[in-house]
């Protein structure tokens, strides 16, 4: 019974990506550096970055450079951001957190 419950305990449990403390998967941050934890199916790409590109060089798809969409931001660029159509939606979409990387992970981080 007692090795149960050890597996159990080590199946919840992971290493900070920053100092290697060993802490549960669901923190949000390291409690040992506070460093933020980047969970399964999340980007490790930040928001902050990508919306100060969308916002400073609205129409030349930096923000898509960026999380490596090579084929969107070109796109993105040769139609000046879809005439700000594209740019609008893709502004929603990081403000919200549904944007997403070249992996499909969505980026939930802002630094």
């Amino acid at each position: 019974m007692d090795n149960d419950n050890n597996s159990t305990v080590a199946a919840n449990m992971r290493y900070c990506s920053a100092c290697g403390t060993q802490m549960h998967i669901t923190a949000a941050a390291c409690p040992k550096c506070g460093a933020q934890q980047v969970h399964a199916g999340a980007s490790a790409k930040r928001i902050l970055p990508a919306f100060l590109f969308l916002l400073l060089l609205p129409t030349l798809g930096f923000h898509r450079f960026y999380v490596g969409k090579i084929g969107t931001g070109i796109l993105f660029l040769i139609t000046f951001g879809g005439l700000g159509l594209w740019w609008l939606i893709d502004v929603i979409m990081l403000l919200t957190g549904s944007f997403t990387d070249k992996q499909d992970n969505k980026i939930t981080l802002w630094t």
